[in-house]
C-alpha cells in the first residue's frame, strides 16, 4: 500500500485553497449567480450601489465582494 498525501489531514488546510483573484483559470468568466446576489446585497448594506454591476467577471465580483466586506468590517 503506497502511501498517499491526505488534504483533509493537512495541518494547513488553507495553504492551497486561497488565491489571488487574478491568478484564478476561470476569474474571466462572468460572475455567479452567488456572487452577483452577495454583491449586490453588500452594495446596499454599504450604500454603495456603483459597487455592483451585472456583467463583472468572477475575478472582479470577488475583489468587489472582499473590499466591501472590509469595509463593513464583516
Amino acid at each position: 500500500m503506497t502511501d498517499q498525501h491526505n488534504p483533509k489531514t493537512d495541518a494547513e488546510p488553507q495553504s492551497n485553497t486561497e488565491k489571488d483573484p487574478e491568478d484564478w483559470v476561470s476569474g474571466d468568466e462572468p460572475m455567479t449567480g452567488a456572487q452577483g446576489s452577495y454583491l449586490k446585497t453588500l452594495s446596499e448594506q454599504a450604500h454603495e450601489p456603483g459597487a455592483f454591476a451585472e456583467d463583472l467577471s468572477k475575478a472582479e465580483a470577488s475583489k468587489r465582494i472582499d473590499a466591501l466586506k472590509s469595509k463593513l468590517k464583516l
